[in-house]
């Protein structure tokens, strides 16, 4: 039998040292976004390959947990949590990897002025990720309640970029691949704010025993039951 609070304890520093792998993923993907930076954008796209190690250690570190402790109620909460944002955090990683490869394939045609919406929205996404780490840090599912109502904004944005590539690419036609490229960056960081609201739903479901991925906040929260002693 494996001394159960102290491999969670460990767990929960695999985890947060994972998100801010990702969080740092994100951040010189976005450096590289607004400054052209192929280098960095290469940097990123092998640093992912860390990521998916940190990925298969912490599954198989909670399917140890799960196999040797049986751990019931807040125990059980915290690894069937970790093992889906463990996932959640590996599939941001795979989006920032995708923007590199956007970013790449920008620099072999051309550069053209980033559309504002784009601007806001890569900030916003980034901003919504920090937060959720800081959300899972401190287990504040108040925190966590209002990322997954901030995805709204991001949502909008990416209709204004779908406004503007149809505005760009008649009037500029040398614009067209950049202006895909861009609709399609910001499809990535549409997906990595989803995320987010999902990693957001199992900090609430960590903290509180509420299942609220599905819910629009009308219906009232289905309760996790604790395992029988």
């Amino acid at each position: 039998m494996i001394n159960l609070a102290k491999e969670l304890v460990e767990l929960r520093k695999m985890i947060l040292t994972m998100g801010a792998a990702v969080e740092q993923s994100l951040q010189r993907t976005l450096d590289a976004l607004h400054t052209h930076n192929t280098e960095l954008a290469l940097e990123v796209r092998l640093h992912d390959k860390k990521i998916d190690r940190m990925e298969l250690d912490i599954e198989e570190e909670c399917l140890r947990i799960l196999a040797l402790s049986q751990p019931v109620a807040g125990d059980l909460r915290f690894v069937l949590a970790v093992m889906r944002i463990n996932t959640n955090f590996e599939r941001v990683a795979d989006m920032a990897k995708s923007i590199c490869k956007r970013i790449l394939s920008i620099d072999k045609i051309m550069w053209i002025a980033l559309p504002p919406a784009l601007n806001v929205m890569a900030n916003q996404t980034q901003y919504m990720l920090a937060d959720t780490l800081r959300a899972l840090a401190d287990q504040d599912a108040n925190l966590a309640r209002q990322i997954r109502s901030s995805d709204d904004q991001v949502d909008d944005l990416l209709k204004e970029i779908f406004i503007w590539v149809q505005a760009e690419i008649p009037s500029h036609i040398e614009h067209t691949v950049a202006a895909i490229d861009y609709l399609s960056i910001a499809r990535k960081l549409e997906r990595i704010a989803d995320v987010c609201t999902n990693i957001a739903a199992d900090v609430i479901f960590l903290s509180e025993g509420h299942l609220v991925r599905h819910s629009d906040g009308k219906n009232a929260p289905k309760e996790f039951p604790p395992r029988p002693e």
